[in-house]
C-alpha cells in the first residue's frame, strides 16, 4: 500500500503535497509520502485550500462539503478526508 492515502471505513484520507500558481489543475503523481497536486489558485486567504477542495470534490464525485481538510492548512502539505468518495481518479487500491 502506498503510503500517500488509507481508508477508514467508507472514508479515504489523503496526504497530498499542493503546488500552488500552477498552469492548469492536474494530479501530478507519488511524491515521497504525498500525492503531489498542481492548482492554479495563489495560497492568498485560503483561496487555494477552497479551490483544491473544488477540484477533489468534482474529480472524486462528491460534494465539497463531504471534503474536510484535517491538517495543513497553511502548508503546502495537507491531509484531507473524502466521506465515501463516489469516483476514483488516482491509482488507489480498492478497499
Amino acid at each position: 500500500m502506498d503510503e500517500w492515502y488509507r481508508w477508514d471505513g467508507d472514508d479515504l484520507i489523503l496526504n497530498v503535497r499542493i503546488q500552488p500558481r500552477a498552469s492548469k489543475d492536474e494530479f501530478a503523481g507519488p511524491f515521497d509520502e504525498y500525492y503531489k497536486i498542481r492548482i492554479k489558485a495563489a495560497p492568498v486567504d485560503g483561496k487555494a485550500n477552497s479551490h483544491l477542495i473544488g477540484f477533489l470534490a468534482k474529480q472524486f464525485g462528491v460534494a465539497k462539503s463531504r471534503i474536510s481538510l484535517e491538517s495543513g492548512e497553511t502548508s503546502r502539505s495537507k491531509r484531507l478526508r473524502i466521506r465515501n468518495p463516489l469516483k476514483i481518479p488516482l491509482p488507489i487500491v480498492a478497499k
